[in-house]
C-alpha cells in the first residue's frame, strides 16, 4: 500500500463526514421558514443594491438645490379633472416663499402632468464592463420623481439609498475575506503546534484584542489628509476591522484545533511523513468548517453596524458619497425626525439586514450544533 493510499484512507473518514453533516444542515436549513425567508430578504437586498443603477432613476451625484429638503413626490393614478382612473403620472413642483409661515414651500404647478415612465433612458452608468443608459423609471424634466425626498442638498434619497446599501452591504464580507483566513491559519498554526509557540502567538492575539478599535479609528481619522476619497477610507475602514477582528477568531479555531491534532487521522497523516502546514490547513481547519460558516453570518451585522457607526459619526464615507450610515446622520436632528421622518429608513434597512443574518447565524448554529434546541 503506497502513502498515497494511506493518507487517503486516513483522512478522507473525517472530510467526507464535515461535508456530508453541512450538506445534511442546509437541507435541514431550507424546511426552517422563517431562516427562509431571512436568506430571501437578503437575497433581495443584495440584488437590489447591484441593480441599483437600473433600479434609482438619478445618480448618487444628481443634485438640484431648488429642491433642498422637499418631500416625497405624490404620485397620482387617479384624474383630478375627471375622478378615473388614469397612467400614474405627477406634478411639476415650484419653490415659493409662504409668507404666513415665513418658510419655503413646494406647490405643484396645476395642469402640468408628467407621466410616469418605464424602462426610459437617463443619465449614463457602468455596470462591471456593462454600459447604459436605461432606468427603470422617470419622468420627463423639467418633472422630479423622488419617492423618500430630498436631502438637504436637493439629492434624491431614494438613489443614494441604493447606492449606499453598496457600500453597506458588501463591508462585512470584504472584512471577512481578509479576518476570516488570517484568524482560521493563526489559530490553526497556534493550537497545532501548541508548547511555547501557542503561548506567545496567544499573547499575541490578546494585544491585537485590547485595541480599542473605535478610539483608533477616531485617531486615524485625526491624522488623516482631508482629502482622502471616500474610496480610500472604505478601504481604510475594511482593513482596520479586518486586522483588529481576526485575533478572537483565532483564539476559538485554536481551541478546536488542540481537540481535533489527537484524532486518528492526524496521527495517520504524521506516520506517513506528511508536514504540519498542509495538515493543518488541507485536513485539520476543514474540520471547523461548521463554525466558520456560523460564525460568518454572525461576524457580517457586527462588520456592517460597525461601518454605519463610523460613518455616522463621520469617520467613515464622507459626503458626496453615499452609505446608510452617513444617510441616516441626517436624521438625527429632532426636526427632521418629526418633519422628515422618510429620513429614517436607511436605519429601518441596517436594522432588517442585521436581523436577517442574525436569524440566518441562528439557524444555521441550531442545525449543526446537535446539542442546541432545534426549532420546530
Amino acid at each position: 500500500m503506497t502513502a498515497t493510499t494511506e493518507k487517503k484512507k486516513s483522512s478522507s473518514p473525517a472530510l467526507v463526514n464535515e461535508s456530508g453533516a453541512i450538506r445534511r444542515a442546509f437541507s435541514k436549513l431550507r424546511k426552517d421558514r422563517i431562516a427562509f425567508i431571512a436568506t430571501l430578504v437578503l437575497l433581495f437586498l443584495y440584488l437590489v443594491v447591484f441593480m441599483a443603477d437600473f433600479l434609482a432613476p438619478y445618480s448618487p451625484a444628481w443634485y438640484d438645490r431648488e429642491f433642498a429638503n422637499a418631500s416625497p413626490t405624490p404620485i397620482y393614478v387617479i384624474d383630478a379633472e375627471t375622478r378615473q382612473p388614469s397612467w400614474p403620472y405627477v406634478f411639476r413642483y415650484e419653490k415659493k416663499f409662504d409668507t404666513d409661515s415665513y418658510e419655503y414651500r413646494y406647490l405643484p404647478v396645476e395642469g402640468e402632468k408628467y407621466y410616469l415612465q418605464f424602462l426610459t433612458t437617463g443619465e449614463s452608468y457602468k455596470i462591471g464592463p456593462f454600459k447604459g443608459d436605461l432606468h427603470l423609471f422617470g419622468v420627463e424634466a423639467p418633472a422630479r420623481i423622488a419617492l423618500l425626498g430630498n436631502d438637504i442638498n436637493g439629492r434624491d434619497n431614494f438613489s443614494r439609498l441604493l447606492f449606499g446599501g453598496r457600500i453597506s452591504l458588501t463591508i462585512g464580507f470584504l472584512s471577512l475575506f481578509i479576518a476570516f483566513p488570517i484568524g482560521l491559519v493563526y489559530g490553526g498554526i497556534s493550537g497545532y503546534f501548541g508548547g511555547r509557540v501557542d503561548n506567545l502567538m496567544m499573547r499575541f492575539a490578546e494585544v491585537i484584542m485590547s485595541i480599542p478599535s473605535l478610539y483608533l479609528l477616531i485617531s486615524l481619522a485625526a491624522i488623516l489628509p482631508p482629502g482622502l476619497s471616500s474610496t480610500q477610507r472604505f478601504s481604510m475602514i475594511v482593513m482596520i476591522l479586518a486586522l483588529i477582528g481576526w485575533a478572537g477568531l483565532s483564539r476559538i479555531i485554536r481551541g478546536m484545533v488542540l481537540s481535533i491534532k489527537n484524532m486518528e487521522f492526524v496521527e495517520a497523516e504524521r506516520a506517513i511523513g506528511l508536514q504540519s502546514l498542509p495538515i493543518i490547513i488541507r485536513h485539520i481547519l476543514p474540520q471547523t468548517a461548521s463554525f466558520v460558516i456560523v460564525a460568518m453570518t454572525v461576524g457580517v451585522p457586527g462588520y456592517i453596524l460597525a461601518e454605519s457607526g463610523l460613518s455616522f459619526l463621520g469617520l467613515g464615507i464622507q459626503q458626496p458619497d453615499a452609505s446608510w450610515g452617513n444617510m441616516l446622520k441626517e436624521a438625527q436632528e429632532i426636526t427632521n425626525l418629526i418633519n422628515r421622518p422618510w429620513m429614517l429608513m436607511p436605519g429601518v434597512l441596517i436594522f432588517i439586514a442585521v436581523l436577517a443574518f442574525n436569524v440566518i447565524g441562528d439557524a444555521i448554529r441550531d442545525v449543526l450544533d446537535p446539542k442546541s434546541t432545534i426549532r420546530q
